[in-house]
């Protein structure tokens, strides 16, 4: 292993959140090990999970940190922590089936504070039909909030059934839900609403917060791919809608078309991403659906998504060429996901006036 103090040149100011697809290019894809016929997808940038073929039958794998905020209350943290598990695989149009969890819980975690994580993450699992067959758990000095481990999702199914997410084929329709930075308003709301009022009413704030159950994608990923067919299936996490967006046309090697004004918008995101001097478009959103549907079932498939209470709109299509236009406009993708920095920002803030 080298010394980064001997590095000729070291990266003084790496980017926060996920690599880039240059990073990952260089550096992961070029080493995956064995090469093995019964993978049937294999890693990809900015693609949400992977898929081994077992005899016949589709096993689609997802592997994500445990991402437990303490400052949401652990049964609210839990319920996020387990929702981003299950989003990778969910978008594959599987339901998911069972969960391996490793937990590095830092020293001061207490017994009674584990029990709520874990008992909430037993009766979500419980919900969905999600068994944990194996796992991890301990407490370890150097781990800390709120990065306490990984897991790997799994669901199992007919390959029949499997969304790919790099299915989308030109002249599919583009189904958006939620909206735009529901992750980043959620989070930063809940945390650093005290610094909010100093600018924002209770009301917005409220709505700002209410946007944090917005944050799974997993019933509107089922619901849609029931609903299809379903040409391809993505969560908007890390650089948001416009990343999302980039993604699910680099993945198919298609083109998008979108009407920026048909995506929906949900209460307090614009006024929360005001305040935190973010753009909301390229701001993490997790529990954003974007769907490549097959044209003549787009209507079925909003009206599905509408039934179960979750907005969703058709804003576009996939058309010949690459990238994304935007409004006529060509965008590229956003490269760095402006919600680390406001979150570590505002984390100094908050202590300071502590």
């Amino acid at each position: 292993m080298s010394n980064p103090d001997s590095d000729p040149d070291p990266d003084p100011d790496p980017d926060l959140g996920k690599i880039d697809r240059t990073f990952f290019d260089e550096y992961i894809y070029p080493h995956l090990g064995a090469d093995r016929d019964d993978v049937v997808l294999a890693p990809q940038h900015g693609v949400d999970f992977g898929t081994i073929d077992a005899d016949g039958t589709a096993v689609v794998v997802a592997t994500d940190p445990v991402f437990i905020m303490p400052s949401l209350g652990f049964e609210r943290a839990a319920w996020f922590a387990f929702h981003i598990l299950m989003s990778d695989v969910a978008v594959s149009g599987l339901t998911p089936t069972h969960l391996s969890i490793d937990l590095n819980l830092p020293p001061q975690i207490t017994d009674a504070e584990f029990e709520t994580v874990w008992s909430t993450i037993d009766e979500e699992a419980s919900d969905l039909g999600v068994n944990v067959v194996t796992g991890h758990t301990a407490r370890y000095e150097g781990c800390n909030y709120p990065m306490v481990g990984g897991a790997t999702a799994i669901a199992v199914g007919e390959h029949a059934d499997l969304v790919r997410p790099d299915g989308a084929q030109v002249g599919d329709r583009i189904v958006i839900t939620n909206g735009p930075a529901v992750e980043a308003t959620g989070l930063l709301s809940i945390q650093f609403a005290s610094l909010m009022r100093e600018e924002l009413s209770e009301e917005v704030i409220e709505q700002a917060n209410e946007r944090f159950y917005d944050m799974s994608p997993v019933r509107a990923a089922l619901t849609a791919a029931a609903a299809g067919p379903v040409t391809a299936m993505h969560d908007a996490t890390e650089c948001g809608v416009y990343g999302g967006l980039y993604e699910i046309a680099r993945a198919a090697g298609v083109g998008l078309d979108i009407d920026q004004s048909a995506i929906p918008v949900q209460p307090g995101v614009q006024e929360t991403c005001d305040f935190f001097d973010i753009d909301p478009w390229a701001s993490i959103s997790e529990g954003t659906l974007i769907a490549a549907v097959q044209p003549d079932r787009c209507d079925d498939v909003v009206d599905a998504l509408d039934a179960e209470g979750i907005p969703a709109a058709d804003v576009g299509q996939v058309i010949e060429g690459e990238g994304v236009i935007i409004d006529d406009e060509p965008i590229e993708h956003p490269g760095v996901d402006p919600f680390w920095g406001a979150m570590e920002e505002y984390a100094a803030k908050l202590e300071q006036n502590t």
